[in-house]
């Protein structure tokens, strides 16, 4: 008898961080917000008075009012920062004790992935995330796959129906050889024959010939736009597109590809397949549509009809299955007697295969996903991010949680109707006047009205009495494609930044709205995110104010042999050494965190304050909602700057414009401050230490632009008109502060 099996014991366990190291971590937790209490003091306690206003310089009492504030916002926001670092919380399943004890009574699981343009999500690698999740370690005949298109396309259709060909062989060939990598694509790029057996050797190149021939069928015919008679005669949904249709004005779409209630829908080994469903939307010009919201809204809808599997995963298209028994890694949670009745989804971390090796655009977010949701864990569960979550439906459908365990419910597949009946029901169900008058997007299913809808919709859930439950599992679940130039990765954060900030501007502010529903470390965890965007403000201002004081030796820090300095000295070094100490931990090597800590500054310049911006001007209701999706692919010549690390710019961007511009204000103030007190004499070296400082670092930081504005010459430099614009502004700031 394996262990474990039928005694009752649980199906995953939970470990709290806790001994000698997390007492040190909260003396010095304790001890840096005593440092923030001695900069507080200090502000306070020697704002200028008139006298010192005339000596040295008009103005400087704004500038330490200005810097109070700043330094009131920032030591308040570690404070709560700190609510995530406090109660780390990790888990691990038991995955045999599962297969054991329920063997073949496990539930159905429907997998949603989304895609919404063929031109930034090209339909090969759709159909490799696609393909990938079809082959996981679990019962065909319980697994369902849907794939929403938005666009609408023929082409994406034609290639998600190669890929219903091609899964007839790739099924088999993983479970074969048992294979990890279920993207064909990242497989066959990442293993090779010389390390197989004969046999399997001779499989494994049958296998990947079919899949370079599928993928040039497909990349063919997206090159070319459009498709053959030939190949519109190949299945009965081409005739969909018989009537004039574009991206954004098409009618219901549903197609089931492959019906895994079929006895004839087997693999190459004469298994069942999974059930496979394409899925477009109606859309039409004059609906809004809600994004991918109402993708995911429809799929719940159209996969209720036709499998309605108790257990739904969502993925974006461009986030491949890594690891082959994840689902079984949920399951673990939802199934366990004890416990699994309390948890509404399972979110795993969002891991990208592109990365660099120092992370050029800080884009893996490894503190979030390794310390700050562990950290959420704790207080009752992590934040819904969109992709690479497992829902329970009933919660997803905007079910209440109620306190009396229950078993799992198992899918009530229609096995009565045909296929075709089928399809067209399930269009009745996506038309765009289906939602009218109905609680679609407000209680039930994922809510609309924010850029954000994954966010909004977990915290939901949990403020419904449900749980949610972080799980990092030691092989990564999913990997996925990180954007490559600097100007995706600031849009991308401009409309993450954005929606979190609507958020807390609104009813659902989880200070408000979680009250009594929530735990309060939850509600203080949720607001670290929400408040992205106003960080901006005072981050701009210490950016631009100490360099602009450097300029005039005018001080606004202690001297160095003032007992004031200490705190600003141990704030400063103790949370840097922290912070690269936290880095290493999570894996950054040296560089990669000093690339984060660039790129924190860059978003803060540069990406928050528009999203800070918008995001009021919606509140007025004077900017309506917009959804950008980001791009997936990039031109062989900036792939290749990407992967030597070197920052992508080459647009006329308003973005670059002011991260140039404030890049060399910065280096103008440094020079000419040092001037000042080398040459000239003017101020005191001991009473702008922390200034030099300051300013130093943020011209350091700053070297990428410099390069690309006065050293480079390859197409992702700073444009020439950028550069003219960037430096008039920056000497024009300086020549008027001198006035």
């Amino acid at each position: 008898m394996v262990e474990g099996e039928g005694d009752g014991s649980p199906l995953f366990e939970t470990e709290v961080a806790e001994g000698i190291g997390r007492i040190w971590y909260k003396l010095h937790a304790l001890s840096v917000f005593v440092g923030i209490c001695g900069i507080w003091a200090y502000r306070a306690l020697h704002i200028p008075n008139a006298e010192e206003e005339q000596e040295q310089g008009q103005g400087r009492w704004w500038a330490w009012i200005g810097l109070f504030g700043a330094e009131l916002w920032f030591g308040l926001y570690w404070v709560l920062k700190q609510a995530v670092r406090w109660n780390p919380t990790y888990r691990r399943t038991f995955k045999a004790r599962l297969s054991q004890r329920y063997r073949n009574n496990l539930p159905g699981v429907d997998i949603f992935v989304c895609t919404a343009d063929l031109t930034i999500e090209p339909p090969i690698m759709v159909i490799n995330t696609v393909l990938s999740v079809l082959a996981y370690d679990y019962p065909k005949d319980k697994l369902s796959v849907y794939l929403s298109d938005d666009g609408g396309s023929e082409l994406t259709f034609y290639a998600l129906l190669e890929a219903s060909h091609f899964a007839r062989t790739w099924i088999p060939f993983c479970q074969k050889f048992n294979v990890e990598t279920r993207s064909p694509a990242a497989y066959f790029k990442e293993s090779h024959t010389s390390q197989k057996d004969v046999t399997e050797a001779v499989e494994w190149i049958a296998t990947k010939n079919l899949y370079k021939e599928m993928e040039n069928r497909i990349n063919q015919v997206t090159r070319f736009g459009r498709l053959s008679n030939d190949i519109r005669k190949q299945h009965k949904g081409f005739c969909e597109w018989n009537v004039p249709s574009t991206s954004c004005d098409h009618h219901a779409i549903v197609e089931i590809l492959i019906d895994g209630r079929d006895e004839n829908a087997t693999d190459n080994e004469g298994v069942v397949l999974p059930t496979l469903v394409y899925m477009a939307r109606e859309k039409r010009p004059e609906h809004h549509h809600n994004f991918k919201a109402g993708a995911m809204n429809s799929l719940l809808r159209v996969s209720s009809e036709i499998s309605n599997g108790a257990v739904i995963l969502n993925m974006d298209c461009d986030m491949y299955s890594n690891n082959s028994e994840t689902i079984k890694d949920a399951l673990c949670f939802f199934m366990d007697e004890d416990k699994g009745h309390e948890f509404a989804y399972v979110q795993l971390p969002q891991r990208f295969n592109n990365i660099t090796k120092n992370d050029i655009y800080a884009n893996c977010l490894r503190t979030e996903y390794e310390v700050e949701f562990h950290g959420l864990d704790g207080f009752g569960g992590p934040l819904y991010v969109g992709s690479g979550c497992f829902h329970r439906r009933e919660s997803l459908c905007g079910k209440k949680y109620e306190s009396n365990k229950a078993e799992m419910k198992y899918n009530k597949r229609n096995t009565r109707a045909d296929a075709s009946t089928l399809e067209e029901k399930a269009k009745s169900l996506i038309t765009c006047t289906f939602e009218d008058n109905t609680e679609w997007g407000k209680e039930v299913g994922l809510k609309y009205g924010f850029p954000v809808e994954d966010v909004i919709t977990g915290l939901s859930i949990q403020c419904r009495g449900w749980k949610s439950i972080y799980f990092n599992p030691p092989r990564v679940g999913f990997l996925g494609v990180a954007p490559v130039t600097l100007a995706q990765t600031l849009v991308q954060h401009k409309r993450w930044s954005e929606g979190n900030f609507q958020i807390f501007l609104s009813k659902y502010n989880p200070l408000l709205y979680g009250h009594k529903k929530i735990k309060l470390g939850l509600q203080l965890g949720y607001n670290i995110y929400f408040l992205w965007a106003p960080c901006s403000f005072p981050t701009i201002y210490y950016a631009i104010i100490p360099s602009f004081a450097l300029l005039h030796a005018i001080s606004l820090f202690p001297s160095v042999h003032s007992i004031w300095f200490a705190p600003f000295a141990y704030v400063i070094g103790v949370t840097t050494i922290h912070s690269l100490w936290e880095s290493k931990k999570v894996g950054y090597t040296l560089k990669g965190w000093w690339n984060e800590r660039r790129m924190w500054l860059f978003k803060r310049l540069a990406s928050y304050p528009f999203a800070a911006t918008d995001a009021f001007l919606k509140l007025l209701d004077v900017k309506k909602l917009a959804f950008i999706v980001t791009a997936k692919v990039a031109d062989e010549e900036v792939s290749k700057r990407y992967e030597k690390e070197v920052m992508e710019f080459g647009s006329a961007s308003l973005m670059f414009i002011i991260l140039s511009a404030h890049a060399v204000f910065c280096l103008l103030c440094l020079l000419g401050g040092v001037k000042k007190l080398v040459l000239d004499g003017t101020g005191e070296m001991s009473s702008m230490l922390v200034q030099l400082t300051v300013t130093g670092a943020i011209t350091l930081i700053n070297m990428p632009i410099y390069q690309a504005m006065f050293l480079r010459v390859d197409g992702g430099c700073m444009p020439i008109s950028v550069t003219i614009i960037s430096v008039g502004l920056a000497m024009l700031a300086c020549i008027i502060g001198t006035k």
